[in-house]
């Protein structure tokens, strides 16, 4: 089974880009959570998911915007992308799913399945593993998995309440969804028109075993940008070489 109705990787990919990023103040007081730059890498964080797309094999993005657009269109309008970009703006709010439902509509091909990310996620690696990892189980949708570090350390003990060890921030016990998809193009009709996906059609697709979790290769990295903290965070990994465009990475 291919991926598409003709043959190879999915080519296109929507980028959701419309939140209104307050956890992430005052960075996003005049720009949308998106244009916020990754210190250091001289490039907001929409900057490095197109071209982390383009490497990808995607040559088509739109973006779906929100807060504060123009900033986000004009970026793209004066900057040279490494792919076609295309913004298209909600006419009034339609929830997660039926904004990701609306943006899909501006894909040029409809017929072929698609990416998508959420607009705050800073990340690597192989979206053409994750692609056959979709076709290979015949899902309708696939979720990136990831599994972040606890934010606090750890205290480990034996099973008489002795302190044996203190690990500072260990990765979680859970994954959680990484806001990076790969979808079918039959998964666009399952979207409702307003309202949550994820409480929607996820669901459904879990209960009839079309639903698929890629879990994030080791040493992939990955880092939601939600707020001050985890610029600061970034910065750090980008500075020691654990983070992409790291000199030493």
């Amino acid at each position: 089974m291919s991926l598409t109705s003709g043959a190879g990787q999915p080519t296109q990919a929507v980028i959701l880009a419309g939140g209104q990023g307050s956890r992430l103040r005052p960075y996003t007081d005049d720009r949308p959570k998106p244009m916020v730059e990754i210190p250091g890498t001289g490039l907001p964080i929409i900057g490095h998911q197109l071209a982390w797309l383009a490497a990808e094999g995607v040559t088509d993005a739109v973006v779906s915007c929100g807060h504060l657009a123009e900033v986000l269109r004009d970026w793209l309008e004066e900057n040279e992308q490494p792919l076609r970009v295309r913004t298209v703006t909600e006419p009034e709010p339609l929830g997660r799913g039926g904004g990701l439902r609306f943006a899909a509509a501006s894909l040029p091909r409809q017929n072929e399945s698609w990416y998508a990310t959420n607009g705050d996620i800073w990340t690597r690696f192989s979206l053409r593993e994750m692609a056959a990892f979709h076709v290979e189980r015949d899902a309708t949708a696939t979720l990136a998995l990831a599994r972040p570090r606890i934010p606090w350390g750890a205290v480990e003990t034996d099973e008489f309440g002795h302190v044996l060890d203190f690990i500072e921030a260990p990765p979680s016990p859970f994954l959680i969804n990484a806001g990076v998809y790969v979808f079918s193009s039959r998964f666009t009709a399952l979207l409702p028109e307003r309202g949550d996906h994820e409480r929607t059609t996820f669901p459904r697709l879990a209960r009839e075993r079309l639903l698929a979790g890629f879990p994030l290769p080791n040493g992939a990295y990955w880092r939601a940008i939600d707020t001050a903290k985890d610029l600061t965070e970034a910065a750090r990994e980008l500075a020691t070489g654990t983070a992409p465009g790291s000199t030493e990475s």
